[in-house]
Parts: C-alpha cells; sequence; structure tokens
C-alpha cells in the first residue's frame, strides 16, 4: 500500500520515498505526493531522483490494487531497482492549475444546485454535466462564483466514517457515483458556508486562489443534461 501524502497536504509537491516494487503498469513507492488519476481529475506527471543522479520521468498516475499507487515511467525511463531510495517530484505548476480548477467546479456545483451527471477537470478549465431540463441563466451563477472567489473562503479536508455517509447521501453530488466499496472512512472537502461534498482530488486552500472564473460554454446533452464549461484565468504563477 503507497501512503497518499497528497490527502494531508496537497501542497507537497516533493518527498522521499522507497521504491517497493516495479510492475509492468507501474512503479509502487511506498508514499508519494502523485495524485493518481480519478473522480475527473488527471493523474500527477513530474519525475523520480535516483541516487545516482538519474532520472526518471513519469508521464501519468493511476491506482493498483491493494491501495498502491502506480507511477507511469516515460518509454527508455532508467530502471529503478527495487529497494532503492528516490526523491518524487510532481509536475507543480500543472497541480496547482488543476487544484484551482477542481475547487472552481465545487463552486460551480454549488451555483447550480442540481445533480452533477459527470465531469472532468483540466489545466485552468473544466466541466460539469447536470441533471436539468432547461439550460440555467448564466449571470447569477457567475455572480455566485464572484462572490465566494473575492470572499476568500477556506477550502479544508475531513473525514467521516462510511457508515455516516449512508445516513447523508447529500454529500454525494454526482449521480451514480459512489465511494470506493469497502472503504471504512469517506473524505469530504469543504468550503465554508458554500459546500460540503464527498471528494478525493485536491483542492486550494481559499477560494481566493482560484482567480476569476468564467462560463465559456453552456451546452444541451441530451434530453435532461446541461453541460456547463468554465476557465480559469491564469495567475502570477502563469
Amino acid at each position: 500500500m503507497t501512503e497518499p501524502l497528497f490527502y494531508t497536504d496537497a501542497y507537497l509537491s516533493a518527498c522521499s520515498a522507497v521504491v517497493l516494487s516495479v510492475e509492468p503498469e507501474g512503479i509502487v513507492l511506498d508514499r508519494t505526493v502523485f495524485y493518481p488519476s480519478g473522480g475527473g481529475q488527471p493523474g500527477d506527471r513530474g519525475e523520480l531522483l535516483l541516487a545516482d543522479g538519474r532520472v526518471v520521468e513519469i508521464v501519468d498516475t493511476r491506482r493498483g490494487e491493494g491501495g498502491a499507487i502506480l507511477h507511469l515511467p516515460a518509454g527508455g525511463a532508467p530502471a529503478v531497482p527495487a529497494g532503492s531510495r528516490v526523491e518524487a517530484r510532481i509536475d507543480w505548476r500543472r497541480r496547482y492549475r488543476l487544484m484551482r480548477a477542481h475547487t472552481a467546479l465545487h463552486l460551480l456545483s454549488a451555483a447550480v444546485g442540481a445533480p452533477v451527471t459527470g465531469g472532468a477537470v483540466g489545466e485552468l478549465e473544466g466541466r460539469l454535466d447536470f441533471d436539468l431540463p432547461d439550460p440555467p441563466e448564466r449571470a447569477p451563477i457567475e455572480a455566485r462564483l464572484r462572490a465566494w472567489v473575492e470572499a476568500d473562503l477556506p477550502v479544508r479536508a475531513t473525514w467521516i466514517a462510511a457508515s455516516e455517509l449512508a445516513r447523508r447521501p447529500g454529500l454525494v453530488k454526482t449521480v451514480g457515483v459512489r465511494p470506493p466499496e469497502g472503504s471504512e472512512r469517506i473524505r469530504l472537502i469543504a468550503i465554508e458556508g458554500v459546500d460540503v461534498q464527498a471528494c478525493g482530488g485536491t483542492h486550494v486552500a481559499r477560494t481566493g486562489e482560484i482567480g476569476r472564473i468564467r462560463i465559456v460554454k453552456v451546452e444541451k446533452k441530451g434530453q435532461k443534461n446541461r453541460r456547463i464549461a468554465i476557465a480559469v484565468e491564469p495567475a502570477g504563477e502563469d
């Protein structure tokens, strides 16, 4: 099992680790800052620095069996022996952009207030599909998003028992998607005074870090589904 350091500190961009195994599917570490793809958020990219100075480029991160996190090396990357120590480093600029966009989508979900049927997170962009018969008006939604960003609200991760989630089904906002079976604890992302929902992704610590959110498109996707795509303006790190 890989210790997922991103759950306790999404701003941690590097860590030391030991290689547990090297599988055809990827490299397994005892601990990692690399987020594996899931919940609409892409897996992290970055590199593993070996003790002898060689660098292994990581092009994707995915979930494996038994709680393992698989780091997928680029073709032709140096061999990584099991038991060796490495420095794991994510592409922080990309991760931070994903964090800002993911948190923006939580605000969008709260602003629209309808069941979510799908979604995807990108760098400074994202989309959510809503179970809505009619397209929502953009202006009121953008006004709410702007107000919540300007309020610089705290964003916190907490955990609850799976049994409590069963008593509070409203914490799961996506239709037809449930937390993994067998989980004893469920991770929640709470935006103060705005939204609480189950989510395993990475997020910024305050809404003010997101920056200006624009609705770029509202599309009809089927009889009841409405897709809303957003963009987040680049900040100083860009």
